[in-house]
C-alpha cells in the first residue's frame, strides 16, 4: 500500500470521530422512548458517515476493564515456547505469533501478537465454520480464562443495545437482529503490539496494516498509548485517541453489505509509535455462524440480486484465509 505515509495521520478539519454517551437503556426492557430514539439517530448519523465512534456510560464496569487488560498483559508476557502450547488453529482459536498476519494488500506482516478466543456453548454445533472449543492455557496461564470471561460477556451484551439502536435507525424493530445470534461467533482478541522499531520503519511494517474489519460490530477496548488511525474519505489518517471510559467502536465489512452500503466499514490500521508495549482488546460482535445475511432486507438494489445472501461464518473464514498465515499452512 505504497500511497500510505508512515504515521502520518493529519487531523482533517471535516471530520471527527463523535463521542456518543449512552442512555440508562436495559435492551430487555423496552427501548420505545425518547433517549433511545436520539441514541439509535446519533449512532446511525456516525455510522453511516465515517463508520467509527466512541461510546461512554457503556455500563461496562473499569474493574472489568482493568481485569481484562491486565491478563492481557501477564499472558504476552509469558515465553513463546509456552504460548506456542496453543497455538492458534484452523478454528482460530488460540495464540498467533508475530508474523502470522499478513493483511490482504500489505507489504509486509503485522508487528503484533494475538490471542483468540470466542463464544463456547454446550451443544454447539462444531461442523459449522468458526464454531469450536477455545484453547485456554494450563498451569502457567489459568487466570486467563476466569480474567477474560466476565468482560467478554458483559461488552456481547452491550453490543445487543448498540445492534438494537442500529436496527431502529435502520427501519426495522429493536429485535431485528436478535435471532440472527442464537450462537453468537463473538470473536474475542487479546492484541500485543510491541515497540516499533527501526527496522519496522525501515520495511513500513504496521502494528496493524490499513484494513477494514470483516464482521459487523467490533467494540474495543485500547489502553492509554494511542495508535488507531482512522482513514476519512479525503484519505486523511485521523487519530483515534483513547477517551477516558469510552469503547472505541466501529462498523464492519458484512454489515455494511447486509445494509446495501449503507452503514460505512472504514479502512484504519495501527502505528505503535511509543517505546512502549501497546495493548488492546477487540471483541468482534458478530452471528451465529449459520446465520443468513440476506441484503435484500434492507436494499432495493440487493433485490436485484446484485448483492447474493451469504452465511455468516463461510464470509467470516474467507477473510481469515485471506489474512493469517496459518491457513496457508494446511
Amino acid at each position: 500500500m505504497s500511497n500510505f505515509d508512515y504515521a502520518s495521520a493529519q487531523v482533517a478539519d471535516f471530520t471527527t470521530i463523535p463521542v456518543i454517551d449512552m442512555p440508562d437503556l436495559d435492551v430487555h426492557k423496552g427501548l420505545d422512548n425518547s433517549d433511545f430514539d436520539l441514541f439509535a439517530k446519533a449512532l446511525m448519523s456516525a455510522a453511516t458517515d465515517i463508520g467509527f465512534f466512541y461510546l461512554r456510560n457503556h455500563g461496562v464496569s473499569e474493574d472489568l476493564r482493568e481485569q481484562a487488560m491486565a491478563a492481557s498483559r501477564r499472558f504476552f508476557e509469558l515465553p513463546d515456547d509456552v504460548k506456542q502450547k496453543i497455538a492458534v488453529n484452523g478454528d482460530q482459536r488460540g495464540w498467533m505469533a508475530k508474523g502470522g498476519a499478513v493483511l490482504q494488500g500489505a507489504e509486509t506482516f503485522d508487528a503484533k501478537e494475538i490471542f483468540f478466543w470466542g463464544w463456547e456453548s454446550d451443544g454447539m454445533d462444531i461442523s459449522l465454520p468458526l464454531v469450536a472449543k477455545n484453547q485456554w492455557p494450563d498451569q502457567e496461564a489459568q487466570f486467563l480464562k476466569a480474567d477474560l470471561l466476565p468482560y467478554y460477556h458483559a461488552v456481547l451484551k452491550l453490543s445487543e443495545v448498540v445492534l438494537a439502536a442500529l436496527a431502529v435507525g435502520l427501519g426495522k424493530s429493536a429485535d431485528f437482529f436478535t435471532p440472527f445470534y442464537h450462537t453468537p461467533l463473538g470473536r474475542g482478541q487479546l492484541v500485543y503490539y510491541p515497540p516499533t522499531t527501526v527496522s519496522d520503519r525501515t520495511a513500513r511494517r504496521f502494528g496493524a496494516a490499513a484494513h477494514a474489519d470483516f464482521g459487523v460490530l467490533t467494540i474495543l477496548c485500547q489502553d492509554n498509548l494511542g495508535g488507531l488511525q482512522v482513514q476519512n474519505k479525503s484519505g486523511d489518517w485521523i487519530e483515534a485517541p483513547p477517551v477516558e471510559n469510552s469503547f472505541v467502536c466501529n462498523i464492519g465489512d458484512m454489515l455494511s453489505y447486509w445494509t446495501g452500503g449503507r452503514l460505512a466499514s472504514t479502512i484504519h490500521r495501527v502505528i505503535n509509535k511509543t517505546d512502549k508495549a501497546r495493548f488492546s482488546i477487540p471483541i468482534f460482535c458478530d452471528p451465529s455462524s449459520d446465520a443468513v445475511i440476506d441484503p435484500a432486507v434492507f436494499s432495493e438494489t440487493a433485490q436485484a440480486g446484485i448483492a447474493p445472501a451469504i452465511q455468516a461464518g463461510d464470509f467470516i473464514q474467507s477473510r481469515n484465509q485471506r489474512n493469517f498465515t496459518h491457513y496457508r499452512k494446511r
